[in-house]
């Protein structure tokens, strides 16, 4: 604070350290104070996870604009009377999306000469199957409906809410993308300024949208008026989506997939998700032998190549399980684990990485009622305001650019095919109870972050919070990583370098554009008292009563 004015300063950091949040009937914990009230209330007005979940995704469909809603997908796992399910809420490649096609259309290339699928416009667009899991789930185990979910999102969009600092700082930092689109500019950059912390965002055509979905159900999207609409933009654009695609849309239910990393059993949502990835890391892990200290070297350095080998196998070979053979039972076997441990060196390697995605539009919701009952549950763009499409106030996904116009690579495109996903949300499960749900979100800094998340929660004892707050590193591309160097002592930084690690420091991660994840966590003890974590480089909260 300046003088006696309110001229603050908003330096946009996370320097403070934030203490565990305890409570006994129910929590919910995610990236916006606003969406983590609005499940919060929805608890105490008599629904449970399920409906927190949702009216917590659905609130920050508005609050966080250029991360998720209902023109993206969504994933969840759920333990609703001790039983776990995995819904997976993807759309498909539309039904013209033929691969000579795309080649065709796309003007973009990777550095080998591949053509690729742009980011923006028509053309990356798959089905958006957001909406559609919103319904699932409250078939399946909400107390409440729909309509009752979406009100406190309703609210917001046409009341207004004020712009966060981090927020802010999105917005402007996305300014480009905003403007590929006259409505999205309209409603998220009012003048050439942009937005600043503290100003008022309304979204009242996305309030209409939604209070029309609240009447009439998701119908209007999957077949109805509103996607006749968005089918439109689309197709103006470059894109080839149909109404038939959204009608035929139906999300599925699976059983997760999961691993035990000393005596804790990890469940990961199935692919066409990067679940197997963290799975994969994890299983190397254990083979180590880690110190307890989240910031010793060595533990560092054996996490780094972990995490590369992992990304190694399953950029290579997760794709869409009906038409891709995915190794699965090799992937997740304790013999392919230590075959891959003993090919760790003193100094840092590489092997062969196809990482590929650097988008990481994705928001986390974690709920758990009174009775134990639980949902982890992401909800993505993918790329920040996706394809730069907004539709009645809803920004429309760009999730078909994670696929490979390559024809022989296992996440080539084709007609009705999902994507390779970078959503994972996970949980955790001990002595066969539910003991935590959680998720942390930022493409493929995903399974990085569970896999530091786990070994920080498990190996070094920290609490939720804590085991969110430690030092995070990120790899990169080879021998490249990105640490967060402003928390993580010289010393420590010079030990990497001398393996042969290019370090890469937290502010030029930043300035390119990059993250290290936001994470949440709520975890259940024996005793069923809850004790949640938000990650604090977010705005986001834990709040429990």
């Amino acid at each position: 604070m300046k003088g006696q004015d309110t001229d603050f300063d908003y330096p946009w950091s996370f320097e403070g350290r934030r203490s565990a949040v305890m409570a006994q009937k129910g929590m919910v914990a995610t990236s916006q104070p606003l969406a983590a009230q609005a499940g919060v209330h929805i608890l105490q007005s008599g629904g449970n996870a399920a409906d927190a979940a949702i009216a917590a995704v659905a609130t920050l469909g508005v609050v966080e604009p250029h991360m998720t809603g209902i023109g993206g997908d969504a994933f969840a796992l759920t333990h609703f009377d001790g039983e776990y399910a995995a819904l997976n809420g993807s759309g498909p490649a539309p039904s013209n999306a033929r691969l000579d096609r795309y080649r065709q259309k796309t003007d973009y290339t990777s550095d080998d000469g591949t053509p690729v699928i742009p980011t923006s416009g028509g053309l990356p667009v798959t089905v958006p199957g957001a909406l559609d899991a919103w319904q699932r789930l409250i078939d399946r185990y909400g107390t409440l409906s729909l309509a009752e979910t979406l009100q406190p999102a309703i609210k917001h969009a046409r009341n207004g809410f004020p712009a966060t600092e981090l927020i802010a700082h999105q917005l402007s930092r996305h300014a480009g993308r905003i403007r590929l689109d006259d409505t999205a500019a309209g409603i998220f950059q009012s003048d050439e300024e942009g937005v600043s912390p503290g100003d008022q965002i309304t979204n009242r055509e996305l309030a209409n949208t939604l209070e029309w979905i609240a009447s009439e159900g998701p119908d209007v999207l999957y077949g109805g008026e509103l996607g006749s609409d968005i089918v439109a933009a689309v197709n103006d654009q470059g894109g080839v989506l149909s109404l038939a695609d959204l009608d035929a849309f139906e999300g599925t239910w699976d059983d997760p997939v999961s691993t035990q990393y000393h005596g804790v059993q990890v469940l990961e949502h199935p692919p066409n998700t990067q679940g197997l990835i963290a799975l994969e890391a994890l299983n190397i892990a254990a083979t180590l032998d880690l110190s307890a200290d989240p910031l010793d070297p060595d533990r560092l350095h054996h996490l780094i190549e972990t995490m590369k080998m992992a990304f190694a196998d399953g950029r290579a070979t997760i794709g869409d399980p009906k038409t891709s053979d995915i190794p699965l039972d090799q992937m997740l076997s304790s013999e392919h684990a230590k075959k891959r441990a003993s090919e760790i060196r003193h100094r840092a390697a590489c092997y062969k990485p196809r990482i590929g995605e650097t988008g990481s539009d994705t928001v986390c919701v974690v709920a758990v009622d009174a009775d134990g009952n639980a949902v982890s549950f992401l909800n993505s763009i993918y790329y920040p305001f996706g394809s730069g499409i907004v539709v009645r106030g809803v920004p429309l996904q760009n999730r078909g650019a994670a696929f490979s116009l390559d024809p022989d690579h296992p996440n080539v495109l084709e007609p009705g095919k999902r994507p390779f996903h970078t959503n994972t949300p996970a949980m955790l499960r001990a002595d066969g109870e539910f003991r935590a749900a959680w998720g942390i979100m930022g493409g493929p800094m995903q399974p990085q972050g569970h896999l530091q998340f786990l070994v920080n929660l498990i190996d070094s004892g920290l609490n939720p919070q804590a085991a969110l707050d430690a030092p995070r590193f990120r790899w990169r591309s080879g021998r490249k990583v990105a640490l967060e160097t402003t928390r993580i002592p010289s010393e420590v930084i010079t030990n990497l370098r001398g393996r042969g690690h290019r370090i890469v420091d937290e502010q030029t991660h930043y300035d390119a554009g990059d993250s290290f994840g936001g994470g949440q966590c709520i975890y259940r003890t024996p005793e069923g008292t809850l004790i949640g974590g938000s990650d604090p480089r977010l705005d986001g909260q834990a709040i429990g009563y």
